[in-house]
């Protein structure tokens, strides 16, 4: 399955500052895991050390946040929105 991956402006240095790539994958997963491989040095950005997402970045597919779905298991459908969002943490 091909799926639309949308690019933080924080991460497009390492995606020559494309805001958007498509990349193959049937779960959300190896659609992230294929980023790594295109663009060398995203998936430190995004995999802690055991290969799950970092803590403070979001991944949604189709507006649905993947950690309330199957977390990187999450099944992708042709064409779908995958969505990486940085956590924005601050205040008074």
């Amino acid at each position: 399955m091909n799926a639309i991956v949308r690019i933080p402006s924080q991460l497009r240095e390492l995606t020559d500052g494309q805001g958007e790539v498509s990349l193959s994958g049937a779960t959300v997963g190896e659609v992230l895991k294929e980023l790594d491989a295109t663009y060398h040095g995203i998936g430190e950005r995004i995999f802690d050390g055991s290969g799950g997402l970092r803590r403070f970045v979001n991944v949604f597919l189709a507006d649905e946040d993947v950690r309330f779905m199957e977390g990187l298991d999450t099944p992708v459908e042709d064409g779908q929105v995958i969505s990486i969002i940085p956590a924005v943490a601050g205040g008074s």
